[in-house]
């Protein structure tokens, strides 16, 4: 199942019936190894066996199996011991309420309490589970997972493979006002967002649409619980955006980008491709591809790793201008007056 080699000859039969986490796992069960961080674990593991790296070589009790990626084989045996995933069934259930010309594609499954405006379309084999909300004139495409709560503004475009996850919001309105007159005044939010084919959203994600033109989330990204994407902000291919990420109106991501959790992004910057962004870092300025940030504001991770050793070693280097002081002040008292 997972390609993988005994580190030794196996001894008499033993069965697997479950899967578990290293600290957890028990006799007849199956762990990973991915972290040396976790070596002192896995030595004491109970685990019947443990997939481990192919460069494995540490002495352990547990049966150890070398496959070339253990997080990646474990997924695989999850999929083997996991219960099967719950089905819905086709067709549209009696308390949905669909508009007018709304077109559902073959084995679409419409649950309880949703609600689909006029001139909405659903492709085929998509799921809106309960409470879900389709705005007039949406698009959804094929084979998506809406799980409940999910809200899709009018016009929004949603492609094909997309899961979405609870509570989360694709299209509500921009943040954007003017000053006038003594009062914010409300500038209209007329464009859409629109997600491309097999992206992931979290649940209670918020992605405004766009004041003109799209909010636009490109093809294969992944993005977690929590976020919030401004209008007219781009997402480019295959991006990871971490939990409480911020981004500001009108910033760029390009391909392979990764945000580390509650990152924060100002508007009207560029983050270059394959760029990477530490936790809690708030960027300030756009980012050249493949560097790596963090900090705040962020910089280059060289450079600010350099300030966190200076900072670090403050209160040594006070202690030592103190003393030089004291010193300087002592010697000072003692010396003769001038003639």
């Amino acid at each position: 199942m997972v390609g993988g080699q005994l580190a030794s000859e196996p001894g008499p039969e033993m069965k697997i019936h479950g899967v578990a986490a290293i600290a957890e796992a028990e006799a007849g069960e199956i762990t990973f190894f991915g972290n040396v961080k976790f070596l002192a674990q896995v030595k004491v593991s109970r685990a019947t066996a443990v997939l481990v790296p192919r460069d494995f070589s540490e002495p352990i009790h547990a049966l150890a199996i070398r496959v070339e990626n253990p997080a990646a084989a474990f997924a695989q045996l999850l999929k083997k011991f996991a219960p099967p995933p719950v089905a819905f069934p086709a067709g549209v259930h009696p308390t949905a309420v669909l508009g007018r010309g709304v077109v559902l594609g073959d084995n679409v499954s419409v649950q309880p309490y949703v609600v689909i405006e006029d001139g909405a379309k659903i492709g085929a084999n998509t799921v809106i589970s309960a409470h879900g909300y389709i705005g007039h004139d949406a698009q959804i495409g094929q084979d998506c997972q809406f799980a409940p709560r999910v809200t899709v503004g009018a016009r929004c475009r949603v492609g094909d493979r997309v899961i979405i996850h609870s509570g989360a919001v694709l299209g509500s309105d921009g943040f954007g006002f003017e000053f006038a007159g003594g009062r914010h005044v409300k500038i209209p939010q007329s464009g859409i967002v629109q997600v491309d084919d097999d992206v992931e959203i979290g649940a209670n994600t918020a992605i405004d649409r766009a004041r003109f033109g799209r909010t636009w989330i490109q093809q294969g990204t992944k993005i977690d619980n929590l976020v919030q994407i401004a209008h007219n902000v781009v997402v480019g291919k295959h991006c990871i955006l971490v939990s409480q990420v911020g981004i500001s109106g009108s910033t760029r991501l390009g391909n392979y980008v990764t945000l580390a959790g509650q990152v924060g992004l100002v508007g009207h910057i560029e983050i270059g491709d394959q760029a990477v962004v530490g936790a809690q870092s708030g960027v300030s300025k756009s980012v050249a591809p493949k560097e790596v940030y963090f900090g705040y504001p962020a910089t280059p991770a060289r450079e600010q790793k350099e300030k966190l050793a200076y900072i670090s070693r403050l209160p040594k280097l006070y202690a030592r201008v103190k003393k030089l002081e004291q010193d300087s002040d002592s010697q000072r008292k003692s010396s003769p007056p001038e003639s």
